[in-house]
């Protein structure tokens, strides 16, 4: 075997070497992409399960909620009344929730489509109690009650209402 022979058989077993490792690492960064992208869906997943869990929660919160009628407790129902005044003195609750907007809209029954403001109320459809970007947008089915009077005697009066919660996705 002559020199150059020997020199030609280095060459391409380095090329070969050179070929082997970039094939590896092209399916590494395929690996690595495949389970990038099976993260990111599930961190969408947990982002929107935490949303709907948030908007359960600030129905329920001592804020919003009904609280205790006749010894029992209410579930997904929000005051009102409650809500109205704390939308009066929103400021003080600022980055207290950590959403960017909180709305409150009837759905039943069908009303003229209103803000409402202290002037208006309960003539109106939609309680904007924090407004700010809409970004993802989740929301939770609610009954919004509110004290009626009725021949001298004061009952609860409940309607079904949308709570939408939007959030800034953490980046």
């Amino acid at each position: 075997m002559t020199p150059k022979k020997a020199q030609l058989k280095i060459q391409q077993m380095a090329f070969m070497l050179i070929a082997v490792t970039l094939f590896f690492v092209l399916i590494g960064m395929f690996v690595l992409t495949i389970y990038v992208s099976e993260l990111k869906n599930s961190a969408a997943i947990l982002e929107e399960k935490n949303a709907l869990l948030l908007v359960t929660k600030l129905a329920n919160s001592p804020e919003f909620s009904c609280g205790e009628v006749s010894g029992s407790i209410r579930i997904n129902c929000i005051d009102a009344d409650k809500v109205m005044m704390l939308r009066e003195r929103i400021s003080k609750y600022r980055g207290f929730w950590g959403v960017e907007n909180i709305e409150i809209r009837k759905i039943y029954p069908k009303t003229e489509n209103k803000e409402c403001v202290l002037e208006n109320y309960p003539d109106c459809n939609t309680i904007k109690i924090r407004e700010g970007e809409i970004t993802t947008e989740h929301s939770n089915f609610i009954s919004l009650c509110r004290k009626e009077y009725f021949e001298e005697e004061v009952y609860d009066k409940c309607e079904i209402a949308k709570l939408m919660v939007s959030y800034k996705p953490k980046e």
